[in-house]
């Protein structure tokens, strides 16, 4: 599978998708060091969201990575960290 590099503009499609979007978050301004309990996303959004993640990206993450990941770049770098680029032969 190609590499894919997990951006801001699918985290936000991932959290619409799984849990909505708060009436007063706007997700299409910058979000990106906005952290996930302001932008009105709770542990059990942000489960679900890794779930999202990890089926469509192919990556595990653990518990430890969504709690401690505070802000949409603390994830997105996390996520990208376990994502390997695809050799080129």
């Amino acid at each position: 599978m190609p590499y894919h590099e997990f951006t801001i503009d699918d985290l936000k499609r991932i959290l619409r998708e799984g849990a909505g979007a708060d009436e007063g978050v706007d997700l299409d301004g910058d979000i990106t060091d906005i952290d996930f309990e302001s932008l009105g996303y709770e542990s059990l959004a942000m489960l679900e969201t890794g779930s999202r993640i990890e089926r469509e990206f192919g990556v595990t993450l653990d518990d430890d990575t969504l709690t401690d990941a505070k802000t949409p770049r603390a994830l997105i770098e996390s996520v990208n960290a376990l994502l390997v680029p695809a050799e080129i032969g």
